[in-house]
């Protein structure tokens, strides 16, 4: 009975993107100018996710393989600290990819057929967001070391990637880079503002 009064609205609510400061508002400080969700917004947008009967987003959509109709279920039952490492677990970098990812999963969601998409990518990023500021993001440092040495070339997105799965994993990570500053095409290949 739970599941279909949670699940009962989902056809009638109407896909919400999100919301920015006015330009005026934003000239005055470079800090976010998202306006983030509130908790019923966010788990309202994931609703809309579960009336699917086959989920291309994470199989046809998500180049990163995304749990993404896993993730909007734990949304939408409220279970955001569990949605933030579920989605950690498969994406190294959630807030980036939620910011940046052209979202190829609303293209290929089901809902768009006939209706506007869930808005995934907001979902990724508004949870990612959540679970920075409610500290639950946190090191993983490795319980032992293997004592093997690693070098990782470019601190891109991949290269940076690659070194926190080796350094969980106990090894020594060593990253080197090309140029003066790290993170490779995050710094160079996009605008600041996407990024903030």
């Amino acid at each position: 009975m739970m599941t279909q009064t949670l699940y009962s609205r989902t056809i009638e609510t109407p896909r919400r993107d999100a919301v920015y400061q006015s330009v005026a508002e934003r000239l005055k400080h470079y800090d976010e100018f998202r306006i983030p969700f509130n908790t019923e917004e966010i788990t309202e947008q994931a609703r809309r996710c579960m009336t699917c009967g086959i989920p291309f987003c994470h199989n046809a959509g998500c180049p990163l393989g995304n749990p993404i109709p896993e993730t909007n279920t734990l949304i939408a039952e409220n279970r955001l600290r569990d949605a933030c490492y579920l989605l950690h677990a498969y994406d190294n970098f959630p807030e980036l990819t939620g910011r940046l990812c052209p979202a190829l999963c609303e293209a290929a969601c089901v809902h768009g057929i006939n209706n506007e998409a869930v808005t995934i990518r907001q979902l990724e990023l508004e949870i990612t967001e959540l679970g920075w500021n409610n500290g639950w993001i946190v090191p993983q440092p490795p319980t032992t070391k293997t004592n093997q040495r690693v070098a990782v070339i470019g601190s891109g997105p991949a290269g940076l990637a690659s070194a926190q799965q080796l350094a969980r994993a106990g090894h020594h990570v060593f990253v080197y880079v090309k140029s003066d500053s790290v993170v490779g095409i995050l710094r160079f290949g996009f605008h600041d503002f996407n990024l903030v």
